[in-house]
């Protein structure tokens, strides 16, 4: 039989708790881009599975490059003031310089735009 089945190499329950599961990813955004590549399922879960492992993704990528960013010793705020005590809130900016040794890291070589440079 196809789709999945009790010889699933993923914990037995895993597929049941996606049923419950609420991706940060729409599923809807997730389907366009799975029918996109060729894929059409109606299976909620192959879906969520998917919005999941995006989401991971996502996340990796940017933990990666705010640690790019930290060992640059870019200032997160972009405020240097000493007398600037109002906000203890530090605010990071996601640039190209941080993005793209996170992304190289995961196999993924980005190039900026000559207009960029």
């Amino acid at each position: 039989s196809s789709g999945i089945n009790a010889e699933c190499p993923l914990r037995p329950g895993f597929f049941k708790t996606l049923d419950d599961y609420t991706p940060t990813l729409p599923d809807s955004l997730t389907a366009h881009y799975l029918s996109q590549a060729g894929l059409h399922t109606s299976d909620p879960r192959i879906i969520r599975l998917v919005s999941l492992a995006a989401q991971k993704f996502i996340t990796e990528v940017a933990s990666d490059a705010l640690t790019h960013s930290q060992m640059r010793g870019n200032p997160a705020g972009g405020s240097t003031a000493s007398g600037n005590k109002k906000s203890k809130e530090k605010k990071n900016c996601l640039r190209m310089e941080d993005l793209q040794p996170a992304l190289a890291d995961m196999g993924i070589q980005v190039k900026k735009p000559a207009y960029y440079m």
